[in-house]
């Protein structure tokens, strides 16, 4: 198996990179535009392996694509913009980027007669649910630019299937967290804010509802999709570890040996969807089961911040110089 993965210099998809190294002898192929979140050094520790090879380039330049992608068998596309915040400050880079460059890969993935494209999409495109659970059948009804633009490029996808045989699957998946996540984020934002002495900011009352999935635990999904999965078929990768954004919050404040007073509420998210929730029984009749509890997982998570300040530091204090 030849994988070419799209966006594999960022979080999810470095974590993915790791779990292939360490599971399957997979050959890879990083394609990655390296912008903010990409960070080249998450794949550092690959380098040197003849097993590995990291291109750098941009999911929206169909000449790059078009130069690296073929002699791959298997596409596995997480490149995205993917901040909500980000998205309602500056929508068009999320419209450009998740669907104009979803448009390129899937077409040169189909010219290219790949065996499997696998579509990396999020719980966000199905929008906010009071009681239950979305199934992949649900409608779709994002609610921020950036939920939008990845239920557009899910819809790409799928249209290349049915337009040009191209073999897709799609994975939506709840919240992730875990080690290499850009310091942005909830989890990561509030660890290193803590480490450095500063209060964490909440949206809105709190109360705000998200299902956490451990990234490793994700990434093994991912890869049962991409060898067993339907084509033509979605499946919801979440763990049910469903929790307030208040009870996120005071879990990563006792992991840090802070009270309630180090929270600073501010002013709610524009479009904050109340509850995200995804019904899991199609990947787990595939025979995905999370092995690690949102306890250890978060147990391991603030300990990796506090054990790579040397990573997270500059990353923060470059968004913070722009």
């Amino acid at each position: 198996m030849k994988i070419f993965v799209t966006g594999a210099a960022g979080f999810i998809g470095s974590n993915y990179v790791r779990w292939l190294m360490d599971n399957t002898d997979a050959e890879i192929t990083v394609f990655d535009a390296l912008t903010y979140a990409g960070v080249r050094e998450n794949l550092a520790e690959f380098e040197e392996s003849p097993r590995f090879a990291f291109v750098h380039g941009d999911i929206t330049d169909r000449e790059a694509v078009a130069a690296s992608l073929p002699g791959h068998s298997h596409v596995v596309h997480f490149a995205a913009e993917s901040h909500v915040d980000r998205s309602i400050m500056g929508p068009d880079a999320f419209i450009h980027t998740n669907v104009s460059g979803t448009n390129i890969v899937c077409d040169i993935a189909r010219m290219n007669d790949v065996e499997r494209f696998l579509h990396i999409s999020t719980d966000e495109v199905y929008g906010s649910i009071d009681e239950g659970s979305f199934v992949e059948t649900d409608g779709l009804e994002p609610r921020s630019p950036y939920s939008a633009s990845k239920a557009s490029s899910d819809l790409v996808a799928l249209a290349y299937r049915e337009t040009y045989g191209l073999p897709v699957v799609i994975t939506r998946s709840a919240n992730q967290f875990g080690p290499y996540q850009f310091p942005e984020k909830v989890i990561p934002l509030f660890v290193t804010n803590l480490e450095d002495g500063l209060n964490v900011p909440l949206y809105g009352d709190g109360l705000n509802i998200r299902d956490w999935t451990y990234v490793v635990d994700n990434c093994a999904g991912v890869q049962l999709v991409l060898e067993q999965g339907v084509e033509g078929e979605i499946y919801n990768i979440g763990a049910g570890n469903e929790l307030t954004n208040k009870e996120l919050t005071m879990a990563i404040l006792d992991r840090c040996g802070k009270d309630e007073s180090s929270i600073d509420f501010v002013e709610d998210r524009l479009g904050h969807d109340r509850r995200y929730s995804i019904d899991t029984a199609k990947i787990r009749d595939l025979g995905w089961v999370p092995e690690r509890s949102f306890e250890d997982g978060l147990d391991e998570t603030v300990a990796w911040y506090r054990n790579n300040r040397q990573w997270w530091e500059p990353l923060k204090a470059a968004v913070k110089n722009r």
